[in-house]
This record gives C-alpha cells, structure tokens and sequence, in this order.
C-alpha cells in the first residue's frame, strides 16, 4: 500500500506556502531531526507525528463544523428566538471569513470552497426533495428544505483537500487527461441524479474510477522524506474518514436518512461507495485550481535509492544523500519519470 519513502533536499516553507502555524511546525521537526540523526525508529516516528499534526491542520475547518453540529446538538437551548439551524449557518459563515482573515485559508483555496458549496448545495436540494434524507424544519436561512450550512459540510471536504495539496506539497505520477477526469467526474454527479428514475450505474462508476486512476501514484512529502500511495488508495481512506463524520454529524441531528428516524445507529457501509465516487468529484474541482504537477526533478529521479547513507550537513537541517553514495548491491535511480505524468 504505502510504499518506502525517498529523502528530498527541502523547500522552505516559504516556497511550500505555509502559514504561521505550519511553518512552526516545520521548524519543530526540524530541530528535532537535527538532534536525532538518521536514529531508524526515531526519525520515523518523528515523521509520523509530523503526518498526524499535518492531517489534524488540514481538517480543521472540518473538525470546527463538527464542534459546533455537537455543541448545537446539546447545548443549544430549544426555546432560542433564533433557529438552531440559523444560527449554525451564521456561524460556519463566522467560521469561514475568520479562516480567511486571518489568512488559515487563501483566496485561491476559497475558489474551490465556493465552488463545493454550489455542487453540494445543489445535490442537497434535489435530494432532500426525493426524500434520500432530512433536516429539521426550522429556520429561514435555507433553499426549500436544505439550511445553507448544507454547503459548509461539503466545503469542508474541498478545504480538506486543498490544505492537503499544499501542506504535503502533492505531486502525481500517470495523471489521466484532464478530460477524461473531467468527464468522469461529470458522469458521477449526473448519477446521483438520475439514479432516481435510470438504473443506478454507480458499481460500474466505481470501476470506471479504478480503471482511470489504477496507475496513477501520489508523492506527498511530510517532512524530510517523500511517501507514494496509490491514488485508490488515498480515496478509501478519505472516504471512510467522510463516513465516520458522517456518522458524527446524524448523530448531533444535522441530518437523518429514512432508516433513523425511528432511532440514530450507525450509517449504513454502502454509503462508502458513495463517498468514494464523490472523492473523485472533488479531486476534479480541486484539480481545477490547483493543476496536478509531476514529481519534480530530485524526487523523481535525483534522489538516492532507499537504504543510501544520508548526512544531516545541509543550510537548515535538510536531508541529502552522502557523498560516500548508495551502498552496494543497491542499483542507483535512472534519473527518468515513466509514464504520463503531466495532466492533459
């Protein structure tokens, strides 16, 4: 699944775009990296606590909107003259302009917020009106029977994403034509439509999915060292973190399917499917801002193979191969990328 890390000379943070708070952290790992040496479990579980601090960075608008469904759901007094989804829509909307003031989110990365915000909105209408699933009826801030912090739960899957591209730096290998995602992606969310009157296409979606983007490999740098997953991969486990707030979110009422309204319990697996098929939705209006870029030159093909010596001698604590050079019976890197790399 995972495969073994390279090391990658790094970038600063700021040529990475980090903000205040990342950038602390990077500088964190990176006197703890010096003071350890290439130290085996150390080092790596410095790099897995790195991963974990950056994950929980780039959930935060997510973990927020999740605070405050729970904190609505038992403290929010029931006789209050402002509807409880009123005001969780006035505060995700806080939520967001303070995200951005303060500069947690940058304007490029609220184009893709924006536009999650139209496409799920949109799905909410039309599915609440087919009777998929319900809000509480209360409130004037809402489009038919969806209050707008609707949209906020599907921008927090797009802010998700777009802080991931950045913070881990994103790079891919066998990218499929922008076409092809874009159509692809234009045939899932046309299914979760036409579902309703046409046979449901949704298992054969899911195959058309792993056929496009079986090859395609995500190189995510977390600190000193760059990792590769499958993109499949990356779209199970973003799923099945989706169905778990999903679960988090019916159980403080922000919604409810059919089956609980007799009694909240576990949403049912199936729904996995289709949050599988909305990764790649959302994998296509992220890739309209942020284009999908090859691994670059050092971590495509300049980098020592894994197991050479490395030295910690580099300006800022960067990680560099030795000049002793890889050990033996270890073949050195071709210094070529194989395969499409760039997206069409």
């Amino acid at each position: 699944m995972l495969r073994r890390p390279g090391p990658v000379p790094s970038a600063s943070p700021a040529e990475r775009g980090f903000t205040g708070v990342e950038e602390r952290i990077d500088r964190w790992a990176h006197t703890r990296l010096r003071a350890l040496g290439d130290r085996g479990w150390r080092t790596w579980s410095l790099e897995l606590l790195v991963f974990v601090l950056k994950q929980a960075w780039a959930c935060l608008f997510g973990a927020l909107m999740l605070a405050l469904l729970l904190a609505a759901r038992f403290w929010y007094p029931d006789g209050a003259g402002l509807a409880r989804d009123d005001a969780l829509t006035l505060a995700a909307v806080a939520l967001q302009v303070v995200m951005l003031v303060t500069r947690l989110e940058t304007a490029r990365e609220m184009r893709v917020v924006g536009l999650f915000h139209v496409v799920g909105t949109v799905m909410e209408v039309f599915k609440t009106s087919a009777g998929s699933w319900a809000y509480a009826a209360d409130g004037v801030l809402r489009i038919g029977d969806v209050p707008l912090y609707s949209g906020f739960m599907y921008a927090a899957v797009g802010s998700y994403l777009v802080r991931t591209f950045r913070i881990f730096d994103l790079r891919f290998d066998r990218w499929p034509r922008r076409w092809v995602t874009a159509a692809l992606a234009t045939a899932v969310y046309a299914n979760f439509f036409t579902h309703h009157w046409l046979p449901d296409a949704r298992w054969l979606l899911v195959a058309a999915v792993l056929a496009v983007f079986g090859r395609t490999v995500m190189h995510y740098r977390v600190h000193a060292r760059t990792w590769r997953m499958p993109v499949v991969v990356a779209f199970v486990l973003v799923a099945s973190a989706i169905w778990v707030a999903e679960n988090v979110a019916t159980y403080a009422d922000a919604w409810l399917y059919p089956s609980q309204a007799d009694g909240w319990h576990l949403v049912s697996l199936s729904k996995l499917g289709s949050w599988f098929l909305l990764m790649l939705i959302s994998v296509a209006l992220v890739a309209w801002v942020y284009p999908p870029q090859p691994p670059d030159a050092r971590a495509a093909g300049g980098v020592p193979p894994v197991g050479c010596p490395l030295r910690m001698s580099q300006p800022g604590g960067r990680v560099g191969p030795s000049p002793e050079g890889p050990p033996r019976n270890v073949r050195a890197p071709q210094g070529r990328v194989v395969g499409n790399t760039h997206p069409g």
